[in-house]
């Protein structure tokens, strides 16, 4: 399989009043493309960092991290910004739409940075609404949808500028256990009929069925790899 990011030799250090302190440690794995991938670990344990630094959002201390055998780690960081555009989605826990478009304009945003046309955008964002079952909400506003719905638009939004790698931060922790099933559900399916490659951060067990692959983090380090 092609595999779509490499990370050798991780390690993140934070320093504050008290001193430095190793976020993560020495962390390397790969990803292949359409590989679906669970990154299982309690709060503290490392997880958003991972994915920041995955995304392009923060720097490592040590380490490479290679996308489709480039360094994005020392990119500078106009390059970064137009990387991650163009190259990864992101899911956060909480949607982070824009409160002031509606949902059909969150979906379209990314692809007119990426430089695409209005049209293209327009036809993109309806098809992804549609496949995640929300094309009714196209002109709701962030505040006149239910939970689930914004993070339904928010894979949307991730999926608009076909994304080598879509990053999830505990994607369904604000929401109920139905919705985030659901929510789970249209994951699957991006996986499944778009071939999308995910990296889903959680720290629930029970969210990992199904996956391809779960790797759980333990202190800034990966301790344990296995089947879903």
């Amino acid at each position: 399989m092609n595999k779509i990011v490499e990370v050798k030799n991780l390690k993140k250090t934070f320093t504050d009043d008290a001193g430095a302190f190793d976020v993560l440690k020495d962390v390397s794995f790969s990803a292949d493309k359409g590989e679906m991938i669970a990154l299982l670990g309690i709060s503290g344990a490392g997880k958003t960092t991972l994915l920041q630094i995955l995304g392009g959002l923060d720097r490592p201390t040590a380490g490479d991290v290679l996308f489709e055998g480039k360094n994005i780690a020392a990119l500078p960081f106009r390059e970064l910004a137009a990387f991650r555009n163009r190259n990864v989605g992101f899911v956060f826990q909480f949607h982070h739409l824009l409160p002031d478009f509606t949902a059909f304009e969150n979906v379209c945003i990314p692809g007119m940075i990426a430089g695409k046309s209005r049209s293209w955008c327009e036809e993109r964002a309806k098809s992804l609404l549609s496949v995640f079952g929300i094309e009714r909400c196209r002109s709701h506003y962030p505040t006149e949808m239910s939970g689930g719905e914004r993070q339904r638009a928010a894979l949307a939004r991730a999926l608009v500028n076909d994304p080598a790698l879509v990053l999830a931060d505990e994607p369904t922790g604000n929401l109920d256990k139905g919705n985030g099933e659901l929510l789970l559900g249209y994951f699957h399916k991006a996986n499944r009929e778009l071939q999308q490659t995910f990296i889903i951060a959680t720290h629930n067990s029970q969210l990992t069925a199904g996956m391809h692959r779960i790797m759980e983090l333990e202190d800034g380090r990966i301790v344990q790899q296995g089947t879903g």
